[in-house]
């Protein structure tokens, strides 16, 4: 499957004090550098969208975009990363997850390879990773529909009118989740006090 990796980095950050979480540092690096560092020898496209005037990564060779559809939360920036794709689908990561796993994403990606679903959504236990999944960029018109109702932000909600394939994944007993992510500056706290290679 032809497939563009898109990385969300243009949240408010809101309870970081407006900080970007991408420019958070794990383990020696930035969140954004650790991410690209982790999808660069999956993806040949890497798109991030972001709504800064610039987003400090190193790494291999990205764009940059801005959202269309503004205050629209993930759901927007969704939008604007399969507007830029190139390709027939694009795999969406948050900005504020560290610990990606490649085999997990080769995984979905197999899974969304050939198959007849628009999305391959990772469950974390019971709860959906939307921000960690295979989306199909024919979805695109659809999207635009939902995002020009008025009130229509909710990535879950919109997954509702999707074929989805919902994943199941037991991250139990393998290190740290892959899907931890950064809401609040206690998580750092917890994140320091794991084991891991970093």
């Amino acid at each position: 499957m032809n497939i563009s990796g898109v990385i969300l980095a243009g949240g408010g950050n809101t309870r970081f004090g407006g900080k970007p979480k991408a420019d958070i540092v794990i383990g020696g690096k930035k969140i954004i550098s650790r991410i690209i560092e982790t999808i660069s020898g999956i993806f040949d496209e890497i798109i991030i969208v972001s709504n800064a005037p610039a987003v400090p990564a190193e790494g291999s060779n990205y764009k940059t975009v801005k959202d269309i559809f503004r205050h629209a939360g993930p759901l927007g920036g969704l939008h604007a990363g399969i507007r830029a794709s190139s390709n027939e689908a694009v795999f969406v990561f948050a900005c504020d997850m560290p610990f990606l796993d490649k085999q997990l994403i080769k995984r979905q990606i197999e899974l969304a390879s050939g198959s007849g679903y628009d999305a391959v959504v990772p469950l974390n236990g019971e709860k959906p990773e939307p921000l960690h999944s295979v989306y199909k960029t024919s979805i695109l018109p659809k999207l635009e529909k939902f995002l020009s109702e008025p009130g229509n932000s909710s990535i879950i909600r919109f997954l509702s009118g999707l074929k989805v394939n919902y994943m199941n994944v037991d991250s139990s007993g393998k290190g740290i989740n892959p899907f931890t992510n950064i809401n609040f500056p206690s998580d750092l706290d917890e994140i320091k006090g794991l084991k891991r290679n970093l």
